[in-house]
């Protein structure tokens, strides 16, 4: 009976998953197929899959669709097969690869991410507490954070923030007198 090794691993770039991939064919070069399938990207169009030998849709294909079957992205799953002595057939592969896939992005869970911006605020000194007001009174969800600061006459903040609440947010500020905004 063939033996089916699933791993499920977070990439941030299709050369994070290429490094991946290439890095578990080295380590089971002894396999018979190494099979894969990747999306990348917040708008999930960056993705690729590959059946490594086996009949044509029967391994990357269904371990895409399990990838895509859970709406993730920045995931690379690599299903490892040595190959048994038996043949499964083109339903079987694709249940087995379905199946391989679906129980790696189970087992190694969901990290939820949000698609961030950056966002500097220029303002002067006498406007310091009407910003900084802004900047901490967002909630901790909310994930704004200081990249960097200038403290002069005139300031300059340097934020991190996600890209769901730039509108609500750059608002709040545009509305301190003599701040701008530099996307």
């Amino acid at each position: 009976m063939s033996r089916f090794l699933a791993f499920a691993l977070p990439v941030s770039s299709v050369d994070d998953a290429r490094e991946c991939i290439a890095l578990y064919t080295n380590e089971y070069h002894d396999a018979r197929h190494v099979c894969w399938a990747y999306m990348i990207g917040a708008d999930r169009r960056t993705f690729m899959s590959n059946d490594n030998g086996e009949p044509s849709g029967t391994a990357g294909k269904p371990i895409l669709g399990q990838i895509n079957s859970l709406g993730l992205t920045n995931v690379a799953v690599i299903v490892v097969r040595y190959f048994g002595g038996i043949k499964l057939g083109t339903s079987g592969l694709i249940s087995a690869y379905r199946e391989a896939a679906r129980l790696a992005l189970e087992d190694a869970g969901v990290v939820e991410g949000r698609e961030m911006t950056s966002l500097s605020v220029t303002f002067p000194y006498l406007a310091m507490n009407d910003v900084m007001r802004v900047i901490k009174g967002m909630p901790a969800r909310d994930c704004v954070k200081i990249v960097s600061q200038e403290f002069d006459n005139t300031c300059t903040v340097t934020l991190s923030l996600p890209v769901d609440i730039f509108d609500e947010f750059s608002g709040r500020l545009e509305g301190i007198s003599g701040t701008s905004l530099n996307y």
